[in-house]
């Protein structure tokens, strides 16, 4: 359980604005300068940093010096401030390193029912039911039983899961996370034997993608690379010699999209067939929430 400890809010701001490649530097940790910016990597993972804040490129997730030491030092909010201020008015401890030992992959306990999973997949994101059930029916997505997360697996192809990307069901929450150890690779995709391949960055975009386009759908492969990675689709194309077109169906907004051209330029050079294709909003569930509001709106019109 973590420890009370006071801290006025002087503390808390000078915690907060801590340098955190000098931090990482005092703990004897190697960082690659990269513009105004330096890179940390977190295994194999780029963490991009400048002065208090930082950005997991990977997971998409990022924060201040508090938020940072959090996460990757492992420690509760009241143990991070504390670790920052170090006991002497802000100065940074230079003790030995903290070893940080890797967790090992591993599945969430899974809940013996799905209710708050199907709850916030069909009402609040409006994902078909048919096309959820598919899913769930493979083992690709349940509930698991600590939190209550959509759990969304992602498997090798000898069947063993490999990646986790957890996603929050509450009313309030936006919680996401890949399970430690998770190998991007290998992200949640769905396998056909058709010769198209469609990538997306979440698995909720994914199903939106598909709730909308749901004609022969079982027959194309589609992958959520969890991120902005392009990594599960090489993998998928390795894996899948019959795949011959891809389609990237990454986010409207700026990242997404200078994500999908950088894609777009590998897959160029080495001749695959690519299209870009762009959601009317920032992203595909809220093009099919929005398409449903429209169907819900013609309905009350005829009936009137």
């Amino acid at each position: 359980m973590s420890k009370y400890i006071h801290f006025t809010e002087e503390e808390k701001s000078r915690a907060r604005q801590t340098d955190i490649a000098q931090l990482l530097r005092s703990r004897g940790e190697k960082l690659k300068r990269s513009g105004s910016e330096y890179e940390w990597r977190d295994g194999g993972q780029k963490v991009t940093i400048r002065g208090n804040v930082w950005f997991h490129q990977y997971e998409r997730v990022g924060g201040d010096a508090i938020d940072f030491v959090q996460k990757f030092f492992e420690k509760s909010y009241p143990e991070a401030v504390e670790f920052l201020l170090g006991g002497c008015g802000g100065t940074l401890i230079t003790s030995p390193p903290v070893q940080k030992g890797s967790k090992p992959f591993e599945l969430p306990p899974k809940n013996h029912n799905m209710r708050r999973v199907f709850a916030y997949l069909l009402n609040r994101r409006g994902i078909d039911a048919d096309v959820l059930q598919a899913f769930v029916r493979r083992g690709l997505i349940y509930e698991s039983s600590d939190y209550h997360n959509a759990v969304f697996v992602g498997y090798d192809t000898n069947g063993a899961a490999r990646h986790v990307h957890k996603r929050g069901t509450g009313s309030e929450s936006q919680y996401k996370r890949n399970a430690a150890g998770s190998l991007p690779e290998f992200s949640f995709h769905w396998f056909g034997n058709s010769e198209n391949i469609y990538l997306f960055e979440a698995p909720i975009d994914l199903l939106s993608f598909i709730s909308m386009h749901k004609v022969n759908w079982k027959n194309h492969s589609y992958a959520a690379s969890c991120s902005v990675s392009d990594r599960v689709l090489f993998q998928c194309l390795e894996d899948n010699p019959n795949i011959r077109k891809v389609f990237l169906c990454f986010d409207s907004d700026s990242p997404g999209q200078s994500a999908a051209r950088s894609i777009a330029e590998k897959l160029k050079e080495q001749n695959i067939d690519f299209e870009i294709l762009v959601p009317t909003a920032k992203d595909w569930n809220e093009d099919l929430l929005s398409q449903s509001e429209s169907e819900a709106e013609a309905c009350q019109v005829l009936q009137f």
